[in-house]
């Protein structure tokens, strides 16, 4: 099977170089995401890695456990706890929870991919795509140089075919500048255009380099993806 493994590594050495100079400062400084400091978004960063490590490690044995015992009310909770780290201690904390994660991925054979995990009701190779979604966006949102026109083109491809759920059906996506569509259900209602990166950072709820255009006007945007994934109706 094949799964982003390599691409998820890469990004990781591009965050650790993005928050290699950063003081506490900088750290303790607003991100990109409302009511969140760069702390905020490093701590979930960090902890986001440990969970896949977990979910993974336990699908291994054959396990299924919940991405948090304890919920949403744990993750935020975790997030807050550790958003008041020193810069250096971000920077640790979230060296040893990639490097936690890459080593569980690197003991999966071929068939353990597809072994179940809670999260999203999925797979392990779900939570790889995951975690490249996670990095890439949250390092746009740091708002420290990264951003979603620096994202890689296979991954903004993947990000519009993971979150056409938030466009109303009949809904066309065309990406000029690869040559690729999307449509949710049959397309029979507005079709927005623009460049892969921007299309993605747009349903992203992120600030494109350039808008997407559609000649009714974009439409809105629902939700971000449900856990667990519902039926659309």
């Amino acid at each position: 099977m094949r799964v982003p493994v390599t691409e998820v590594i890469d990004a990781h050495r591009v965050l650790a170089r993005l928050v290699d100079p950063l003081d506490d400062e900088q750290v303790r400084a607003a991100s990109a995401l409302p009511g969140w400091s760069r702390g905020h978004v490093l701590a979930h960063l960090a902890d986001n890695a440990r969970m896949f490590a977990r979910l993974a490690e336990h699908a291994l044995r054959g396990e299924l456990v919940p991405a948090y015992d304890g919920g949403v009310d744990e993750r935020n909770a975790i997030i807050e706890a550790g958003a008041g780290r020193s810069a250096a201690g971000h920077r640790a904390e979230l060296a040893a929870r990639n490097a936690e994660l890459e080593s569980v991925w690197a003991r999966l054979g071929d068939a353990d991919w597809g072994r179940p995990v809670t999260f999203r009701n999925a797979d392990i190779a779900a939570t790889v795509y995951a975690r490249w979604r996670e990095a890439w966006i949250h390092m746009a949102d740091l708002d420290l140089g990264v951003r979603p026109e620096d994202w890689p083109a296979e991954l903004a491809c993947h990000a519009i075919d993971f979150l056409l759920c938030r466009l109303p059906a009949g809904t066309g996506v065309r990406a000029e500048d690869v040559l690729r569509e999307w449509s949710v259900g049959d397309r029979t209602g507005t079709v927005v255009t623009g460049r892969v990166r921007d299309l993605a950072a747009w349903m992203a709820g992120r600030t494109p380099a350039t808008s997407p255009v559609a000649a009714e006007g974009l439409p809105a945007l629902g939700p971000w993806p449900p856990h667990p994934p519902q039926r659309r109706r």
